[in-house]
């Protein structure tokens, strides 16, 4: 079966082409090393690092990139110009327990070139080592410190956004709920949610038909990091764990990146839904023929230049950038 071909079911399924070699490489990477489930977590954690590392690389060269201490966390920060910036802080994806701050450089870098704006990477601690709710509380006291001293970092502290994919993103809605309790929850105009992982749950239309992983998360790997994240399985009930059992008022606006080949469409089409019935502003929404993950193959596939296009446009808009 040749990439492109007529023949591929997945083009039958909607898949956009473009996204064929994403896919298959991906797949086809893992096949390289013993079988990921075989393996202890370190072993784990340097395979995925591997398998996502080519689509890390390339892209834009911006006016600086560099790896800071803010608070108790390790970050790395985007510039494509001088400060100080309005900033996006940017929790990866890896399900609370895989990749880094290198597998989502360039996906770091493509917003903070095509917005106009700082963007500060956050090392965030790793399940299963560290728990909910330990992560919501150093992201929280992040935003609090770049809020009061974020000139120290070259950080415009009254234009800030948070936003993620997949994990990050439920880290990116959790903390700006953590945020809403507090004395800041005006601290964020914005939050950027990359096919979040909203509901712990795991029952939806889009989870029976994605369930095997073909096109890159299977119900059983999710599953498996609900389950790293969680102390007991009484907290994937918690609004702060599962944040579509939230109350989502009062939130700042909201732009949505929503996958449709993948098991979390459906939640993603649902908090969107819960979140417009509470009055949050919310842009974005599905994009026909995607997948989960396919911002970092930007390079390849115009749907995910596209989307990344839409979503840095979004941050311009709400934090100010002029055109």
């Amino acid at each position: 079966m040749q990439n492109g071909s007529n023949s591929d079911p997945r083009l039958a399924e909607g898949l956009d082409p473009e996204l064929i070699a994403f896919v298959d490489d991906i797949l086809a990477a893992y096949g390289r090393f013993p079988p990921f489930q075989t393996l202890d977590i370190a072993a784990q954690r340097k395979v995925a690092e591997a398998v996502r590392a080519p689509w890390a690389k390339g892209g834009p060269t911006l006016y600086r990139s560099a790896n800071r201490v803010i608070g108790q966390l390790r970050a790395r920060i985007h510039t494509p110009r001088p400060g100080p910036l309005p900033a996006l802080i940017y929790l990866h994806g890896g399900g609370w327990t895989f990749f880094s701050l290198d597998t989502h450089d360039r996906l770091m870098r493509e917003y903070a070139s095509r917005a106009g704006i700082a963007v500060i990477g956050v090392e965030y601690p790793l399940a299963p080592e560290t728990k909910f709710p330990n992560q919501l509380t150093l992201l929280a006291d992040l935003v609090r410190l770049l809020a009061n001293r974020g000139d120290e970092w070259g950080i415009d502290a009254t234009r800030l956004a948070i936003g993620g994919d997949s994990a990050g993103a439920n880290l990116a809605l959790a903390t700006a709920l953590t945020l809403r309790e507090s004395d800041y929850g005006d601290a964020l105009a914005g939050l950027l949610l990359n096919y979040g992982a909203f509901d712990a749950r795991m029952d939806s239309t889009s989870y029976r038909l994605f369930a095997d992983g073909r096109y890159l998360l299977a119900a059983s790997e999710m599953e498996a990091l609900w389950s790293n994240y969680v102390r007991e399985p009484a907290q994937r009930a918690d609004p702060f764990v599962s944040p579509i059992l939230a109350n989502l008022a009062g939130l700042p606006p909201i732009f949505m990146t929503i996958t449709d080949l993948d098991i979390l469409r459906d939640e993603n089409l649902a908090i969107k839904s819960a979140l417009e019935a509470a009055n949050v502003p919310v842009s974005g929404g599905l994009y026909p023929g995607s997948i989960h993950a396919f911002l970092e193959a930007s390079s390849v596939s115009s749907l995910a230049a596209g989307a990344l296009d839409d979503g840095a446009g979004w941050l311009k808009e709400r934090l100010g950038v002029p055109s």
